[in-house]
């Protein structure tokens, strides 16, 4: 089985401790400024355009939330003072926090909110269920506004505590205005912090100043994105570091305070020195995700998506993604995320039983596969991802398919995937990508498990069956006959094939022991303090 041969292995994690030294903070600084090495570059700056994590965690920075959802899944207010709920459910009023304003010092009014929500709906699967059941959106003044409903609409709040990127935050009605397909033209928040345009450095540096004029709600624990979001530093410095030996290096001797995601062969290595800490990144880990283009062959044939899916070992992209340790991955995973209610074991046995790569290849030839260039998409600059790609790489290749392997920085890759052009113009047939357990705990969360065609993820796989079961989803009356529905889409999906399962891993953070406080499960800036 490959693992990871772009980084080294164990070679790598052998010579971090060796690396050139890099200069330490200042210790001036140490209190007033936190450094971070974040996922990848920031390439996209809207939280609208785009699923990728790097931008969520940035659009949570500078913006804020109507609700913020708790580790208990639970949505609590955030921007909202409160709510009420009359006519049967279908007229739902909420009140603005007292002193909310943006960054630009214009107070943050309800026209803001429903322009803010109208853009974010037409790219999120969440929105689009709200938008269809929605009879009217409108700020009756300043600080309210109203929801009314064609019909009762029993995920509203959890709607608009949407954390899963396209994430739903609040923007000036100016900046929302703007076409959802484009980015804004300006990053004006009201969030703990402020994007610092003039210390940006692409490709090496993100800089974020404290708010001083934000207000914290009052009251209630501190929980993954609910509570009061208190600032504890006046500056947070990104220091993109595509590199793991530098980035672990440069951790090592205290010129950043916290990686996001060092790659497992590191780890060990980290977990030794005696200033440094680790821990889950998330109780739920990620779900790996094969993602085709069902526009082009030869994905657009079921038959041969199914072909790849039977042939898959999710044991070999997870111990690729997390290591050996098998405590640190699964397998036999389907749509959802284990443990979580809507988790289920149906029609896994496309995933369970014996792999047959001879048979495999003899179906794809049957399936309809005519020797087409396949494109695959990896990145350089993700060493997860680069990994899963490197699997994908070697499955097809053994398949039999012809593969042009096309590795580049994760902002390209981010840019490519939205092409509908034809692979041999500028296009794609797969890639490989991760997502948070919570982004994959139910139908209408989960972005690639949206079907509809042009209003589906990238890849817009067109599968009528599926949209309608998700659909079902929304409306059914309670939890049993949500499992039940969750149930039939899984054995649907692993017919259609809309995406390959790559199963379940989990991965450490590592920070400076004198960061403390740090809002678990989440990468977020506030609460975070200097010991």
């Amino acid at each position: 089985m490959l693992r990871r041969t772009f980084l080294g292995g164990a070679a790598a994690a052998a010579a971090a401790p060796f690396l050139p030294a890099r200069p330490a903070l200042a210790q001036g600084d140490r209190a007033s400024v936190l450094r971070f090495v974040p996922q990848s570059d920031l390439t996209i700056v809207d939280p609208v355009t785009t699923t990728a994590y790097v931008t969520r965690n940035h659009a949570l920075m500078v913006f804020d939330q109507l609700y913020g959802l708790d580790a208990q899944f639970t949505p609590q207010p955030q921007m909202v003072e409160g709510h009420t709920v009359e006519e049967d459910g279908r007229r739902w009023t909420f009140r603005l926090r007292e002193g909310l304003s943006f960054h630009d010092g214009e107070p943050v009014r309800g026209r803001d909110c429903v322009a803010s929500i109208r853009r974010w709906a037409q790219r999120d699967s969440l929105g689009q269920a709200l938008m269809a059941r929605t009879d009217a959106l409108e700020a009756p003044d300043d600080r309210t506004f109203v929801i009314r409903l064609k019909r009762p609409y029993g995920l509203m709040l959890e709607t608009l505590a949407k954390l899963g990127p396209p994430v739903l935050v609040i923007m000036p009605e100016r900046l929302a205005a703007t076409d959802p397909a484009q980015q804004i033209p300006e990053l004006i928040g009201s969030g703990p912090f402020r994007f610092n345009t003039k210390e940006r450095l692409v490709g090496a540096r993100v800089v974020y100043d404290r708010n001083p004029d934000y207000r914290p709600r009052e009251g209630g624990p501190v929980s993954w994105v609910a509570g009061p979001k208190r600032v504890h530093f006046d500056r947070v410095e990104w220091q993109v570091m595509p590199d793991p030996g530098t980035a672990a290096a440069a951790l090592q001797n205290g010129e950043v305070d916290w990686w996001e995601n060092p790659i497992s062969d590191l780890v060990p290595t980290l977990q030794a020195h005696p200033q440094i800490a680790t821990q889950l990144a998330s109780p739920l880990g990620n779900l790996g995700t094969g993602v085709m283009n069902h526009l082009y062959p030869p994905f657009d044939k079921p038959a041969v998506r199914r072909v790849v899916l039977e042939a898959l070992s999710q044991a070999d992209f997870m111990a690729a993604a997390a290591g050996d340790d098998p405590k640190l991955w699964r397998k036999d995973v389907g749509l959802f995320t284990p443990g979580t209610a809507m988790a289920t074991d149906a029609g896994l046995d496309v995933l369970t039983r014996p792999r047959d790569l001879a048979k495999a290849r003899r179906d794809l030839v049957a399936a309809g596969y005519k020797g087409e260039r396949v494109v695959l998409m990896s990145t350089s600059e993700n060493p997860v991802l680069g990994a899963l790609g490197e699997i994908m790489h070697d499955l097809l290749q053994r398949l039999g398919m012809n593969v042009q392997y096309v590795v580049s920085d994760w902002g390209t890759l981010v840019t490519r995937r939205a092409s509908k052009a034809p692979p041999d113009q500028g296009g794609w047939n797969i890639f490989n990508t991760t997502w948070t357990g919570l982004d994959m705990a139910n139908p209408v969360v989960e972005q690639v498990l949206r079907c509809g065609g042009p209003k589906g993820f990238f890849g817009w796989p067109d599968l009528p069956e599926l949209e309608s079961l998700r659909e079902a989803w929304i409306e059914a009356p309670d939890q049993a006959a949500r499992k039940a529905i969750a149930a039939r889409m899984q054995t649907l999906a692993m017919r259609d094939v809309p995406y390959l399962p790559t199963g379940q891993y989990f991965y450490r953070t590592a920070f400076r022991r004198d960061l403390q406080d740090l809002v678990d499960g989440q990468f977020v800036f506030w609460n975070a303090r200097r010991a």
